[in-house]
Order: C-alpha cells, then structure tokens, then sequence
C-alpha cells in the first residue's frame, strides 16, 4: 500500500496534466484548477477569512449562489491569535494546514503541484519600522514563492492582497520576478471592482485634467485603497498612465492651506463635489449645519491627511484621509463644466450582519486569473500605487517635503473595458 506521501505525489502529478495537455482529462471530465492559499491570520473579517470562505464556500453573483470555482489544495496560515478561525474552517472543509510556504505550494511533494497562489498578508501582528509602516511578510512570501517556481521549473499566476511591499525595491523586484518568470501578477485593492453610484467610468481616451479620492482610514492602509480609486479613473485618459514625478504628504492645516492656493480651484471645486456624493458626511444634529462647500468642509472635517501628485504631462491627482466614511471620486474632463463623480460600494462590514460584499468581484477576477492564466489590468497600476503609498509614507516622515519621485514615471495602458462591478 503506498504511503500517504507517495499518494500525493502520485496524484498530484495527475493534476499537473492540464497544464501540458489541456483542461479536459482522458474522462472527458474538466479538472479543476487547484491553488495554494498564504495568509497572516484568519479572525472574523480580516481579510484572509474574506478570502478563504469565498474560496471554501462560495459567494452570491447575478442572483444566485456561485460556488468556488476553483479548488484550494495547499493552506498555510502564519497566526492564530484569540479568535482565531483557521483551524474551525480547516475541520469544516477537510483542509490540511502545511507548516511552512514551500509545502503549501509543493503539497508536501517537493515540486510545484497548484495552479495558482494567493496572498494574503494583511492584519495579524507584524512589526512596524520607523516610519510605522506595518512589514507583512507580502515580500517575504512572495519570495518564497518564486524560489518554489525556479525549485520546479515553471510558475503560475499569483494574486498578492493590496499593495506590494514597504520598501520600493521590494515592489519593483517582485514585478521583474513576474516576468522574468513568466508568470502573470494581479494584485490590489477590491475598490476598483466594486459597484459605483451611479455607474460612471472616464471615456477611454479623454482627456482627463485632474481627479482626486476623499476617503478616510490610515496611512500606509486606506491611503492604498484611494489611490488605486483615483487610478483605476485617471489610468483611461488619453495617452495613458504616465507615472508619478513628484509626491507631497501634508496633514491638518497645512491641506486646507495647499488647497486655497490659487492655482488649486479645480482641485476645490473636485473635492467639494466628491464630498456631495458621500452618504456619511458629518451630521450631528441630524442633518449638515450648513451646505456643503470648502468652507464647511474645513469647518467641520476634524482630521485630515492629504496626498498630492503630479504625473508626467501635467495631470495632477490627489488623495485624501477624513472622517467621511466613503470613498467618493471627482474628475474633471476638458472643456466641460461639470466634473464626473461617483462614490464606491465600500460599506464596512459588522460582526453577525455585513458580509463585506465588494470582495465578490474581486475574488472573482482571482478565479479568472488562475482559469486563464492572464491578469485582467497591469500590474504596473499596483506598482505605481504601491510606490505611491511609499512615496506619500516619506513625504509625511519628511514633515511635508515635496519629494521628486522619477523613479515613479511608470507608464501603462489601461484595459479599454470596464472591470467595475455592474451585475
């Protein structure tokens, strides 16, 4: 009788067969695509247990229940803190944990034996560095990972959860990696998927003059979450994304100030509008005390951080940190007077109520990732936002330094169809 290890080896080799022959099996059955899944800790509503019951369980689409279609073979998760539901979902499913990155990807064979990797090293308890940037082990993992694929000859495609790496050089690596190796890369945040109100897309190929994003959360967090709002917008303009040349990071009074210069009227004009489409505008007594302009919003915004870019050609976007609750866009197109604008499904979820639907499409283009071995938008949108993020980290530790950011002049196409979620 062979033995537990030479069993998954030998029917792990069957699983590899489509990916030299096909998608059909000698059957006529369709073998499924099998991915290994990395995650910090899996608590409720961390990001990992998003992911992981989506991948498990399913998720609701156009109406009906989607069950997963893809299969998750090798599971390696790094923390289990109080509250801890890894091991709950390894016993619900018939999972097996792997103790180590490599053997969930080699499921204990030594080769590479999935179709696919997912990442997700977002919350769980990591160390900070001087500039309070938390160090997911993103890189670490990532690395891990590309040393598997070099181990065993070939690759597959990779989802990496929100922004790349702290460090620029660890972003940029990853990107070469990807394709020296010839694997597709997606990575990013679930906001240039989710649903918009109302329905509102930049034309392909207008011409843009500026866009900014009024959200709210942390820096090096939700700071990643509106710029790739601002981006998936900004990356349709005419001519295409040109890459980020200057970066500035200011907080408090100094934001009010940049934006009453003189030369910032669009920027004004942009955010005010963003701020008429957010649903959770400050309201004390019930209601706004006053209409809605720059004025009352310095009047009445408690905190704020603001990022401004400047982008090769003169496009500026910008970016902000409030206590408004949405995330709301604003763009101006040449030669017409009102701006664009919108506000992304983002509502956040609560324990026993919200499940936090706007991972739906996201998840979903993961599944498409590893079905078809392609990644539906350049990786260089998340490498320019992930060094956006960087570059807004220094500027802020800079107390407010304008910093140049050549090394930013990243320029990309964007994908000519819509991805956002219209179902």
């Amino acid at each position: 009788m062979p033995r537990r290890r030479e069993f998954l080896a030998q029917a792990t080799a069957c699983g590899l067969a489509p990916l030299v022959f096909g998608n059909l099996s000698q059957a006529g059955q369709t073998v499924r695509k099998k991915v290994a899944f990395l995650g910090t800790e899996v608590r409720a509503l961390s990001h990992a247990q998003h992911f992981l019951d989506r991948l498990t369980l399913g998720y609701p689409w156009a109406g009906r229940w989607q069950k997963p279609r893809i299969d998750l073979a090798g599971l390696y998760i790094d923390q289990f803190p109080e509250g801890d539901l890894a091991r709950a979902r390894v016993k619900r499913h018939n999972l097996k944990l792997y103790p180590t990155v490599a053997e969930a990807l080699t499921l204990g064979t030594g080769k590479l034996a999935v179709d696919g990797v997912i990442i997700i090293g977002e919350h769980g308890d990591y160390p900070k560095n001087g500039k309070g940037q938390v160090l997911y082990p993103r890189y670490k993992w990532f690395k891990e990972v590309v040393a598997v694929f070099e181990n065993s000859g070939r690759s597959v495609p990779v989802f990496n959860d929100k922004h790349l790496s702290t460090s620029w050089s660890e972003c940029k690596e990853m990107v070469d990696d990807a394709k020296r190796l010839n694997f597709s890369l997606l990575a990013g945040s679930s906001l240039p998927v989710t649903r918009r109100e109302p329905q509102t897309e930049v034309p392909y190929g207008a011409k843009l003059k500026e866009s900014l994003c009024v959200a709210y959360g942390g820096v090096d967090s939700y700071d990643f979450h509106a710029f790739e709002t601002s981006q998936c917008m900004a990356e349709r303009r005419q001519g295409g994304e040109t890459g980020v040349v200057s970066a500035l990071a200011l907080k408090g009074d100094a934001v009010w100030a940049e934006l009453a210069k003189p030369d910032r009227a669009i920027t004004r004009n942009l955010f005010v509008t963003a701020l008429n489409r957010s649903h959770n505008l400050p309201a004390p007594d019930g209601y706004m005390s006053d209409a809605v302009t720059f004025d009352w919003a310095r009047g009445n915004l408690a905190s704020i951080i603001g990022f401004f870019f400047e982008h090769a050609g003169g496009f500026k976007s910008s970016s902000y940190l409030t206590p408004v609750r949405d995330f709301t866009w604003a763009g101006q197109l040449a030669g017409e007077r009102d701006a664009l604008s919108c506000v992304f499904h983002l509502p956040m979820p609560k324990h026993g109520s919200t499940t936090a639907d706007f991972f739906h499409p996201l998840f979903r283009q993961i599944e498409d990732l590893v079905l078809t071995g392609k990644t539906p938008v350049p990786i260089e949108r998340t490498l320019l936002t992930s060094g956006m993020v960087i570059a807004g980290v220094d500027s802020l530790a800079a107390k407010g330094e304008k910093l140049e950011t050549n090394h930013l002049k990243i320029a990309y196409n964007a994908p000519q169809e819509s991805l956002y979620w219209r179902e």
